[in-house]
């Protein structure tokens, strides 16, 4: 089956042939590979599913279909319209009852550039949306005791995009630390990234550390975890943050404190473009320029052009991570634990700096908006916040609107 699926709705009162030509003329000014359907026996399998409103006349039609619609898919209803034989105006009427009956709807109608464009930014929302369902992702430990606001929703979650909370003691991280041997640890680490002895005492245990968090994703099925990772320095004398900087860059979600909304995030993030983002904390805003600092101990190593290995900024044991990601466009992207709010920010990343009073990976990012810095000064969704190359904003924004 093809991504994208249209079902035509046409009144009987117009001519066929003419409808047909119509049809043919304007689909094919969309340059789209698309599946059509004169039935709706198969709407909601694709992972985009688009009615074209044909023609006028076809308002109780459709609204004889909706329960057959409603049962089949639970994303926003898209009517797509040429504008021909009033199919604008009866997709308005559709759209108004949608609404009168609480569900989401949109009309995509206008240039063959602005439809085409449209449909593929939910289409790629719509694969995104299909690839989380029935993930599962790990806490590991309960929320660091700091985040007081970083909580979640299971249900919410679980019902808005799939995606299953699975609880798991960090015992059983530190029970498979304790049986992995050092002899078979392996991972590739460049000697000139070590920037003191305590890093190179402390590196077999942070890849032992890696193995064991490796073990607990493959024997439970995660797509991702977030480990209440602090418990690590007094159980182990050691930090998780090489292993996460490793997990992410391979794939997999590996959130630090057990902050669960910012995992959630990140997966997200990934279904959308392929990247894990850096999960870090706004350190210093000036909210007249709109520049903020960023800063944590742990980014992916495939998000940066080169990275140093120091240890962890608030212990000052075990091995954190100092990466330089290349500066150029960037987002800010942030949802809350139960999927109702958001924040999503566009910027430049000025540069990376390597401050000792600070978590070893440093940002100065500009944000295209200045007056967004407001929103971290008066209503943050928690403190930690997901950088991601690229500027990814209108992407992040359309997931996020088709869940309210």
């Amino acid at each position: 089956m093809k991504d994208i699926a249209i079902f035509t709705l046409t009144s009987a009162l117009h001519d066929e042939i003419a409808v047909a030509h119509a049809t043919c003329e304007f689909l094919g000014s969309l340059h789209i590979d698309h599946e059509l359907h004169d039935d709706f026996q198969d709407y909601g399998k694709a992972p985009l599913s688009l009615i074209y409103v044909r023609t006028g006349g076809t308002e109780g039609v459709f609204k004889s279909l909706l329960p057959q619609i409603q049962r089949q898919a639970t994303h926003p209803i898209y009517l797509l319209t040429s504008g021909k034989s009033n199919s604008l105006a009866a997709s308005m009427e559709i759209l108004s009852f949608l609404r009168q009956q609480g569900i989401r709807g949109e009309i995509i109608h206008g240039s063959s550039h602005f439809v085409s464009q449209r449909i593929a930014l939910l289409t790629q929302v719509s694969k995104a949306k299909q690839k989380l369902s029935g993930n599962l992702l790990g806490i590991i430990g309960s929320p660091s005791d700091w985040l007081i606001s970083s909580h979640a929703n299971k249900c919410a979650i679980e019902q808005k995009i799939g995606i299953k909370l699975v609880d798991i003691a960090i015992k059983e991280v530190l029970d498979v630390f304790n049986i992995i041997q050092l002899d078979d640890c392996k991972l590739q680490i460049s000697p000139s990234s070590i920037t003191n002895a305590t890093v190179t005492s402390s590196l077999p245990n942070a890849i032992r550390i890696y193995h064991a968090l490796q073990h607990i994703v493959r024997q439970h099925g995660l797509s991702g975890f977030t480990i209440r990772c602090f418990d690590l320095l007094t159980a182990i004398h050691n930090t998780g943050c090489l292993a996460l900087a490793q997990l992410n860059s391979e794939g997999i979600i590996a959130g630090c404190e057990g902050d669960i909304p910012a995992a959630l995030t990140m997966l997200i993030a990934q279904s959308l473009i392929g990247v894990t983002g850096f999960q870090a904390n706004p350190s210093e805003i000036d909210p007249e320029n709109g520049t903020i600092t960023l800063a944590h101990c742990t980014i992916p190593l495939n998000m940066v052009s080169q990275y140093e290995l120091d240890t962890h900024y608030e212990s000052g044991i075990g091995v954190g991570i100092r990466g330089f990601m290349p500066t150029g466009p960037v987002t800010l992207f942030k949802a809350s634990g139960d999927l109702s709010r958001h924040f999503v920010a566009e910027g430049q990343l000025l540069r990376n700096e390597s401050k000792p009073d600070l978590c070893r990976t440093q940002q100065i990012i500009q944000l295209n908006d200045a007056s967004q810095t407001n929103y971290f000064l008066t209503n943050p969704i928690g403190n930690h916040h997901i950088v991601l190359p690229g500027h990814n904003g209108q992407l992040l924004q359309q997931f996020m609107n088709t869940l309210s």
